[in-house]
């Protein structure tokens, strides 16, 4: 089986790396890029052709939001999450209107997040985290 490709882009880097060693560890996933801001992820989604990405909400030189925007339009079948510390700031339609699939809390552990990539990719195993 080939493992679904995921994109991450966050301007932290010890998230990055978290994320990274996270998701690699499952089985189906795979981290195929990283991106430090939006622009960047922009750029990564056009070379790697992940099959999800997760973005970060405030990032420099373009924030997830408008990143989202234009990953959506450019690649409209390819599922994004918002992995963010303000959820709950966020208007429901805002996140819907730029294509965004699910919106989850920094806050807590990233099996949260692990949970969510395996359900919006359909990789679901027996919970590991």
């Amino acid at each position: 089986m080939t493992p679904k490709r995921i994109l991450l882009a966050d301007d932290n880097a010890v998230i990055r790396c978290l994320l990274r060693s996270q998701l690699d560890s499952e089985p189906g996933l795979a981290v195929c890029a990283e991106a430090i801001d939006g622009v960047e992820a922009i750029e990564r989604a056009g070379d790697s052709h992940p099959d999800l990405i997760v973005l970060d909400l405030l990032m420099p030189r373009m924030n997830g939001l408008d990143c989202a925007a234009t990953l959506h339009n450019l690649a409209p079948n390819v599922p994004i999450i918002l992995f963010t510390m303000f959820k709950d700031a966020i208007p429901e339609d805002k996140v819907r209107a730029v294509g965004i699939r699910k919106v989850v809390a920094k806050g807590g552990q990233i099996g949260g997040l692990l949970r969510e990539v395996q359900n919006v990719l359909g990789t679901e195993q027996s919970a590991s985290v």
